[in-house]
Formats: C-alpha cells, sequence, structure tokens
C-alpha cells in the first residue's frame, strides 16, 4: 500500500505514465470530457474537492512545464487566476494563454486523462503538461 502521495489508484497511474509534453486536464464539475479520453471523477458534491486543492496536490507529483488557461479565468473567475499565480510562478512554469475556452475544451482530446473536481466556480479549468526530471 502507497503511504504518501497521491492515493488515488487512477490519478498515480496516469501520472507514472506520462512522458515529456503528456498532458492532463483538471476541471471543475461541469467541464465535458470528449469521447475517448478517460475521466477520473473526484467530484464527491459540490465544492468537494475544491479545483485548487487537486491542482495544488497535482503540482506536488508532477514535473509541469506548461499550463494552458482560457482567457475567461482571468476574466471571470480572479480569485482562481490568482491562486494558480501562487501554485505556478510564471518565472518557473509557462503560461499559455488560450484563444478562449473553447480552445481549451478542443484540446483536452490530446489529454491523457480528465480529473473533474467537485468546484463550482466558472472556468476553473486548467491543462498541465509534462515536463522532464533531468
Amino acid at each position: 500500500m502507497q503511504k504518501v502521495g497521491i492515493l488515488n489508484s487512477h490519478i498515480a497511474k496516469v501520472l507514472a505514465d506520462l512522458g515529456h509534453t503528456d498532458k492532463i486536464c483538471v476541471g471543475d464539475c461541469g467541464l465535458p470530457v470528449p469521447a475517448g479520453v478517460p475521466k477520473i471523477d473526484l467530484a464527491l458534491r459540490f465544492r468537494e474537492p475544491l479545483f485548487i486543492e487537486v491542482v495544488i496536490e497535482m503540482a506536488k507529483y508532477m514535473q509541469i512545464e506548461k499550463i494552458y488557461l482560457a482567457p475567461e479565468t482571468k476574466e471571470k473567475n480572479p480569485a482562481q487566476w490568482k491562486a494558480l499565480q501562487e501554485v505556478f510562478p510564471e518565472d518557473k512554469v509557462e503560461w499559455v494563454l488560450l484563444k478562449d475556452h473553447e480552445e481549451l475544451k478542443a484540446r483536452e482530446k490530446d489529454c491523457k486523462a480528465v480529473i473533474r473536481t467537485g468546484e463550482v466556480t466558472p472556468f476553473s479549468n486548467i491543462i498541465l503538461q509534462s515536463g522532464v526530471i533531468f
């Protein structure tokens, strides 16, 4: 039995299988998941777990070189945007601002998995791109 790290076996497996430039999406409870992309559903009830809690845990155990965000996050959910700036300082992780939320949803098809949280604030969605540890 694993005693440290992410205990969810589905997330742990996806993380272990990632290669350089592979992507994972973390989203709110309303984010649609494209057919064929594995969905790891963590939503227990509204607001549990929170999006930022899941993102913080992912950042602890995943080497992240780039993040993809929709501009609607900054415009319509500034608190979430600020929280993401604290987790991913722009001098350590490359930020890619997409054209819009529709582009983020279209890019989900290239993700190894989509992790659904219990988040209920709008535009709480991010794509994390794997880096290398050497």
